[in-house]
């Protein structure tokens, strides 16, 4: 059996998305010098400067290594004094092209056919963002090429920032982001190997929301005056040609809902508050997207059993079954233009809210494959709405209806399968098979 890791969003590693940053911010040239350094490490005081020092570099040319050395070192104090929390070492930093950050991923590559990434092929396949015709696997590398601006290694212990220019360069509010990542394994650590998709994604809304938090206040003493900031890169974009957007939008949902979370911890207790939060994560997209049920609303356990027939069986990975959760159910309708003129970014909708578990339990018979989704709501209310909402899905891509539950869409599309559509009280279940007839191969009725 698989012993699977999720590795949709961090593989192996925290990273900091085109688009999670503030916006470009300008500051005056800065000169040399530093204030007398502490007798013994102090807050706000990093390898020789304090938060609130100059540092004598020369942006024109890019960084060499002691000019990046001062920079990091600064940065670090200064996260430090937001932060509240003291670094324990220094922190390696590298800088690499965009070309040389997308070779590295290609050497890192897995194999699309095993185990693992077909089982997760009809995770995403579930949720309308990953068609039959695409491999997750390519389809993240694609999305990660593209968009990722900066990554710390918590196996490595370093951050490498990936820069658009010829020349090295370093984006001021990337590095103060990767930073809070290196201080967070420095004090929390961050080995964490969350089982499925839902908690990975409510975890990094921590992680995330905590490292974007910090460097959201980074920048508004840079904007506001408070300190003097060098200058960032013109070109902050990641560059690339285009990618999956609804992949994009679930796996960047950690970022535009992580800082909201971190601040309604932060207004309960302080820093403190946040810190105790790495002792219970958060356990749901649910409660990071809705701060006021963390900690209490706790996702219900939903179980799927096994009711194939002929050849039809399960993968052999461990678990057998994925929760997508909130994050990526919004994502979905998002993804498949069923939010109207709804906000990509705002992740609250009413088809999406009111979710209280999901299982995703994928199949496979002679080289076809199935899955039975199944979920709870709240409210029957909120279940119905959510059911209304996947049927009408389904008619957009022009599904033909059989009758009794069951849509058919037609081969002409990258999810032409069947499927049956169910409701009872507050949980909803959708099975999927490459023909009607199959349905009840894949899932029986009872």
């Amino acid at each position: 059996m698989t012993r699977r890791r999720f590795l949709t969003v961090a593989l192996a590693a925290m990273l900091v998305l085109a688009g999670c940053s503030v916006g470009p911010l300008d500051g005056g040239p800065l000169e040399g010098g530093e204030r007398e350094d502490p007798d013994e490490d102090r807050l706000g005081w990093e390898d020789g400067y304090w938060y609130d020092d100059p540092v004598d570099v020369t942006l024109d040319d890019g960084l060499n290594g002691s000019e990046r050395r001062r920079v990091v070192a600064r940065t670090m104090a200064r996260v430090e004094r937001i932060r509240d929390q003291e670094f324990r070492s220094r922190v390696p930093v590298e800088v690499v092209s965009r070309e040389t950050y997308r070779k590295r991923r290609g050497d890192r590559a897995t194999d699309p056919d095993s185990e693992f990434n077909r089982w997760n092929d009809q995770v995403w396949e579930a949720i309308f963002i990953v068609g039959e015709d695409d491999s997750v696997a390519e389809t993240l590398d694609s999305v990660f090429g593209s968009s990722v601006q900066g990554y710390y290694s918590p196996s490595r212990e370093e951050i490498v920032i990936v820069s658009g220019s010829e020349t090295p360069t370093i984006d001021r509010a990337t590095l103060s982001h990767e930073l809070v990542h290196a201080l967070q394994d420095q004090q929390f650590g961050l080995d964490r190997s969350p089982e499925t998709q839902d908690a990975q994604l409510a975890e990094d809304g921590l992680v995330e929301g905590d490292a974007n938090f910090v460097e959201r206040a980074y920048e508004e003493r840079c904007r506001s005056g408070e300190w003097r900031c060098l200058d960032r890169p013109e070109s902050g974009g990641g560059g690339g040609g285009p990618f999956n957007q609804g992949l994009f939008t679930t796996v960047f949902a950690p970022y535009v809902t992580g800082p909201d979370f971190v601040g309604e911890l932060k207004d309960r207790g302080g820093w403190t508050a946040v810190n105790d939060a790495y002792d219970r994560y958060p356990a749901s997209t649910e409660q990071v997207i809705h701060p006021d049920r963390y900690p209490g609303d706790t996702p219900v356990r939903v179980t799927v059993a096994d009711r194939s027939v002929a050849d039809w069986e399960r993968f052999d990975v461990d678990p057998e079954a994925d929760t997508v959760g909130e994050a990526s159910i919004y994502a979905m309708f998002w993804a498949n233009d069923q939010l109207g003129d709804h906000d990509r970014y705002d992740y609250v909708h009413p088809y999406s809210t009111g979710w209280d578990g999901d299982s995703v339990v994928p199949y496979r018979s002679d080289g076809e494959c199935g899955y039975v989704w199944r979920s709870e709501w709240d409210s029957p209310a909120e279940a119905r709405e959510f059911a209304g909402a996947y049927r009408d899905l389904l008619r957009s891509r022009d599904a033909d209806a059989r009758g009794d539950g069951v849509f058919v869409i037609p081969d002409s599309d990258p999810y032409d399968d069947a499927f049956r559509v169910s409701r009872s009280g507050t949980t909803v279940t959708v099975v999927n098979a490459p023909t009607a007839a199959q349905l009840d191969d894949v899932h029986g009725r009872r």
